[in-house]
């Protein structure tokens, strides 16, 4: 049978399609029905499932999601139950991502995932006000940029991805998906929104298989600050010092130490926790609690009412959005 294109017409929402397989051990049969929901993910981070109401049962994995022109959209996998059988709720691996997979086997012997070399999380609403340019929580918000592809084309920490490979960005989920299935080594256009204006960059992707371990190392110089605490936003802070790096067991050698949190706080409710680490603050380096200050002031001049902030724990960072109300 031939594959047909999982993105085209004949796999849209609403589309009839046909399931075949071996239910129960029933022997061949067909079901129909219609595409349900696309770009569906249940616990990879490659997936990207045809849902359908055609039904599947035991024994139909492996077997193939037919189109109405006899193509093959999609292969059946795995379905939601409460009791093993056939509710309606059916996933089909889209064709996309098999023939993909299937070619790169008959290559390789192997699998071979795009890398781009960076660390990301969601832009959340509440972070729209603090990041310029935004007008909606979209993109994909670099959070650490280690030794990589990424680096190499000039990417750095709070740059947004908007676009890459022409597709515009809607999330993470969506970037590390069209990014693994992208060859290695192929050259990639990818939009930032950095300082309230887009760049284009250029990537040369890497291999995640080989290059996922990359360390990122943490700066070994010591900082030149005197200890002072302070209580802001709820939080209070100090700057990193040999004792409270034993104390916390941290490998970060400037920043703003989180020593203890206001229970009823924004901070709180946002899952900061005592010994986190925030090293920026607007996008910008902080040591001191007067560089934190400097922020929060440029901050409030400017007209914003929250400040995103760079809080690293164990090693991995994500951004925060903070009012600053408080």
């Amino acid at each position: 049978m031939e594959f047909g294109d999982s993105n085209a017409v004949g796999a849209r929402v609403g589309d009839w399609v046909m399931a075949m397989g071996n239910p129960l051990g029933q022997g061949f049969s067909v079901s129909a029905g219609i595409v349900s929901a696309r770009n569906r993910s249940l616990q990879g981070t490659y997936d990207d499932y045809i849902q359908t109401d055609a039904a599947i049962n035991r024994g139909n994995s492996g077997g193939p999601l037919f189109n109405m022109d006899g193509e093959v959209i999609g292969v059946n996998t795995a379905i939601l139950s409460p009791n093993g059988g056939s509710i309606g709720i059916g996933f089909a691996m889209s064709s996309a991502v098999v023939t993909n997979v299937v070619d790169q086997l008959i290559e390789f012997g192997e699998t071979r995932r795009g890398w781009l070399g960076v660390r990301i999380q969601d832009v959340t609403p509440d972070m729209i006000d603090a990041i310029d340019g935004l007008d909606m929580a979209r993109g994909a918000l670099v959070t650490d940029v280690p030794a990589g592809p990424a680096e190499d084309a000039g990417m750095l920490s709070g740059d947004v991805i908007v676009n890459f490979d022409s597709v515009a960005i809607e999330d993470t989920r969506e970037l590390v998906r069209i990014v693994g299935n992208s060859p290695v080594g192929k050259e990639v256009p990818v939009t930032v929104l950095r300082n309230g204006e887009l760049n284009e960059l250029t990537v040369v992707l890497g291999r995640r298989e080989t290059s996922e371990a990359v360390a990122f190392p943490a700066s070994s110089e010591e900082p030149e600050i005197a200890p002072e605490d302070a209580e802001i936003l709820g939080l209070m802070l100090s700057p990193v010092t040999p004792e409270l790096s034993d104390q916390y067991g941290l490998d970060i050698a400037e920043g703003l130490v989180i020593t203890a949190i206001n229970p009823s706080s924004e901070a709180a409710s946002k899952g900061l926790l005592e010994g986190d680490v925030i090293t920026e603050a607007g996008q910008q380096p902080v040591a001191a609690i007067t560089d934190l200050e400097s922020r929060i002031q440029e901050a409030k001049d400017g007209g914003r009412k929250s400040l995103l902030m760079l809080v690293r724990r164990g090693g991995d960072p994500r951004f925060v959005a903070l009012p600053l109300d408080e």
